[in-house]
């Protein structure tokens, strides 16, 4: 297709998913439970990172995870007792189980007694690096899986800034001491060349401001226009037969790779593509 016959045919797609009939059979229907801000971002991450598999699966286990939280979790968090986690105990997803969770909540449960939203997570390595428990040896305990080598260099100010945004979350989120070492594989970032989709995904619902009452728009500080594609293999194949990635293996370049081409469509919400992306494989089979 030319530009502007792509442009246009993909216009169309966006409007046809990104409705509020979207919603019901999707893992954002997870954080619409809830109206609380932090409720919505606790029951989005969660959502983001169990989206392994069905979504009808994967709905199911997060209605599973919150009713075990009373369906409360800001609350759950920040006041759970020894007995309120043994609720939590036997929980399982693919390869999540209660060892991720209990580690999840623990950050969670610090996170939030020093923050009112989970944006600051992804913000600044400043604040993340002050944090009181992150010693100077813990932090050289897990450079190989952190981005702090990264960032001491004028590189890092090169890199798109929901890059940097994800390598400083990951370093940030295995900041507590002893944390399980089976639990990193669940939070990934560009470090590891992930095209971090589960993330990137998150990311859309909480930055992109959205009319159709989809994506929630509720951070202010990372802006739509930053944002990455989420990259999974529904993605990945239609981009690919419509031209907009050509790089043969599918990692973060690959994600950079694509947004990049979106941008040309909208530079300044270039995510909203992949609602028309992820529905042409999905539900069209394209």
């Amino acid at each position: 297709m030319e530009f502007l016959e792509l442009k246009e045919f993909l216009d169309v797609k966006v409007a046809q998913y990104n409705r509020p009939n979207f919603i019901q059979n999707d893992p954002i229907c997870i954080p619409h439970q809830f109206s609380k801000k932090q409720d919505i971002e606790i029951a989005a991450f969660f959502a983001a990172i169990l989206a392994w598999g069905q979504r009808k699966t994967i709905i199911n286990k997060c209605n599973e995870l919150f009713a075990r939280m009373d369906n409360d979790p800001y609350n759950f968090m920040l006041h759970h007792s020894d007995e309120d986690l043994k609720r939590l105990l036997g929980f399982k997803h693919r390869t999540f189980n209660d060892t991720d969770l209990l580690y999840f909540v623990a950050f969670f449960k610090e996170h939030y007694s020093n923050f009112d939203s989970l944006e600051a997570a992804f913000l600044s390595p400043a604040d993340i690096f002050q944090s009181d428990y992150l010693s100077a040896e813990l932090q050289k305990g897990y450079t190989k899986y952190a981005s702090s080598a990264c960032m001491l260099t004028e590189m890092a100010d090169q890199q798109p800034l929901i890059e940097r945004s994800l390598n400083y979350f990951r370093s940030y989120f295995f900041s507590l001491p002893d944390f399980p070492r089976r639990t990193i594989k669940h939070v990934s970032s560009p470090l590891q060349k992930s095209t971090c989709k589960r993330l990137n995904m998150f990311l859309r619902w909480m930055v992109r401001k959205d009319t159709s009452g989809v994506d929630f728009g509720i951070w202010n500080t990372l802006k739509p226009k930053d944002l990455i594609c989420p990259c999974d293999v529904h993605v990945d194949r239609v981009a690919r037969k419509l031209g907009l990635i050509e790089r043969k293996q599918t990692d973060w370049k690959t994600a950079v790779e694509l947004t990049s081409e979106l941008l040309k469509f909208d530079p300044l919400d270039p995510v909203k593509y992949d609602f028309a992306l992820f529905g042409l494989g999905v539900e069209e089979k394209f």
